[in-house]
């Protein structure tokens, strides 16, 4: 049986007439962090979007453990094991901290309690804010939040869509320190970033997307080199 715990094929993913995916194809190992890199509209968010569940691909497989998962409706994708944590948080504003993390436990019978508190050691702030509503907390203690709740499901896979946007850079690096936490416990990461440098840093291997296509795949420290990823997204030229 092969390694890849996600396989994707040729996907093809559309918005009316404008193909926004291109026939991409990439894979995750069990237990890598693998990172997407690209600009606004290369297809990040759109991709981890397909993969579980929100949008629907034209053409192409979407491969998880073997099994195609391309039609499988969203809710179920999570009971199989991937979560996502989205761009811009989308936190309810409205609830509490604990209210939004017990949120994430929707497709199990009940909320694990050891996970919750795994979860409050991987972020101590949640802890200290836990009765407080989710709409008072800054963007990073959002940011916290919303991989805190994407945790609850238990998954194997974790889709994280743009972590540090907008996040002060003290509390980056304390989500990127959490994200590789998390991933030693066993979690498989796959990670949309446009901090090219700190994802690269974290990953261990690499995708550069570009108007919906694969342009540049590699080992992460290989990306790093690379001149045309460092020209483009580093801030360097080769």
């Amino acid at each position: 049986m092969s390694e890849n715990l996600l396989e994707v094929k040729d996907l093809v993913v559309s918005y009316g007439s404008i193909e926004a995916i291109k026939g991409i194809s990439f894979d995750v190992k069990k237990g890598e962090i693998v990172s997407i890199l690209g600009a606004n509209g290369a297809g990040k968010t759109t991709t981890l979007r397909t993969l579980s569940g929100l949008l629907k691909s034209k053409s192409g497989q979407i491969i998880y453990e073997g099994t195609d998962i391309t039609k499988v409706p969203a809710h179920k994708i999570v009971a199989m094991g991937i979560s996502q944590s989205p761009e811009g948080r989308q936190v309810f504003g409205t609830l509490t901290v604990e209210e939004n993390i017990r949120l994430g436990a929707y497709t199990k019978k009940r909320a694990d309690k050891e996970t919750q508190e795994w979860i409050y050691e991987l972020f101590p702030r949640l802890l200290e804010r836990r009765k407080q509503l989710a709409g008072t907390l800054s963007g990073g203690e959002q940011q916290m939040l919303a991989i805190s709740r994407a945790l609850m499901a238990q998954p194997q896979l974790l889709l994280l869509d743009e972590p540090s946007l907008g996040i002060a850079p003290i509390l980056v690096n304390m989500i990127f320190q959490a994200i590789n936490k998390i991933a030693s416990t066993g979690v498989t990461v796959l990670l949309v970033e446009q901090n090219a440098k700190a994802a690269l840093k974290l990953a261990d291997r690499g995708y550069v997307l570009d108007v919906g296509h694969v342009t540049i795949k590699g080992n992460a420290k290989d990306l790093l080199n690379d001149p045309k990823v460092q020209e483009a997204y580093l801030g360097k030229k080769g």
